[in-house]
């Protein structure tokens, strides 16, 4: 594999936060980047060398965008994967369309979990009303979740189940869903998440483990280091290198774990990108995700994981955005904002990084 030295071009499939954020860090690193994006004026596109506004579908577009860059990658998985096979022909992407589309599929990705040995909770597929009725009584009759297979996100596309019955074809016929899956509801002590760079030399680094806080639906908080205690933090941290190794990841991957009530790890999900869970990196590691992102995909040596303060990072929601006095105000407080112009409920705004020294405590 090829390594892009600073002062050549990545390309940037999407153009939201997360390739805003990767963009600024490549340019600390001497890199131009090029974002394609079918939304003209996105976050990305202010801080950006180039953008290219187009479908994600018009290869002709691909085409030229591809000639213009030394590097592809993607800053969120909710893109054809047509269109990163298409760009493979012409470019090195980073990582590829199998792991993308091994991550884009519910069903898919706890497949693979399983596959290699890392738990996760019982899912079934379900395609129709019927089978979300035996389905349900198949996981126990007990507490479930209904989610899309595919392009669900920050609570998107779900439904809590806690009884059986016909009447769960109205549940089904009301979320239009046309292939989902259930999932066994897991009681959890707490949701963690590991990040893990991995680059085309095959060395792997686990950044230190976050904890994180939802607030309908949407992460709100995340706290590092996570209270889960040293010997969980290795298992999840060799279950992260597993995946990353087994995917031929080449970049950056963030996977979320539940840890049951009697101790257990499972796997939940996972994004093959910078992730919402990362962002206390930027102020409170040596290395944050996206400049490692950017090192990853581009060849370089891995940066350092050490983290250098505590750490709680909170999303700014909607209206969040217009109370920034305080937030301004306070010496610990570090406020990145993502340049978009309008606050929408549910809509991700910025985040706020709270750092202290390690020994100060959250």
């Amino acid at each position: 594999m090829k390594i892009i030295p600073p002062g050549r071009t990545i390309g940037i499939i999407g153009g939201g936060q997360l390739g805003r954020m990767t963009a600024l860090a490549a340019a600390n690193l001497g890199y131009k980047t090029h974002i394609f994006s079918p939304e003209k004026d996105c976050p990305a596109s202010q801080v950006a060398f180039k953008i290219t506004c187009a479908p994600y579908e018009d290869k002709e577009a691909l085409r030229k965008f591809s000639e213009k860059v030394d590097v592809i990658s993607f800053e969120f998985e909710n893109i054809p994967n047509d269109t990163v096979v298409f760009l493979e022909e012409m470019n090195d992407v980073r990582p590829g369309s199998k792991v993308l589309y091994t991550a884009q599929n519910r069903l898919r990705e706890k497949a693979f979990f399983n596959k290699i040995g890392v738990p996760t909770n019982r899912y079934i597929s379900v395609e129709s009303a019927d089978s979300l009725i035996s389905g349900f009584n198949e996981l126990g009759g007990r507490k479930a979740v209904l989610k899309t297979t595919e392009l669900g996100y920050d609570g998107k596309g779900q439904a809590i189940i806690e009884t059986g019955g016909e009447w769960l074809k109205e549940i089904w016929n009301s979320c239009k869903m046309k292939n989902a899956i259930l999932e066994e509801y897991i009681d959890f002590s707490k949701e963690i998440s590991a990040i893990v760079a991995r680059g085309i030399d095959g060395k792997s680094l686990v950044f230190p483990i976050g904890e994180n806080k939802h607030s309908s639906g949407i992460l709100d908080s995340t706290v590092v280091p996570a209270s889960i205690g040293q010997k969980a933090e290795r298992e999840v941290e060799r279950m992260a290198i597993k995946i990353a190794e087994e995917l031929g990841l080449i970049g950056i991957l963030a996977i979320e774990f539940f840890v049951t009530n009697d101790g257990n790890i499972i796997a939940n999900e996972m994004a093959p990108r910078p992730h919402n869970s990362g962002h206390w990196t930027m102020d409170g590691c040596i290395t944050s995700q996206f400049e490692q992102f950017v090192r990853a995909i581009c060849g370089l040596p891995l940066g350092s994981v050490r983290q250098h303060s505590s750490a709680r990072m909170r999303n700014l929601i909607g209206e969040d955005v217009n109370n920034l006095e305080d937030i301004l105000n306070d010496e610990f407080a570090k406020l990145h904002l993502y340049g978009k112009k309008e606050a929408r409920p549910g809509r991700k705004m910025g985040h706020v990084n709270y750092v202290l020294p390690l020994n100060r405590g959250q």
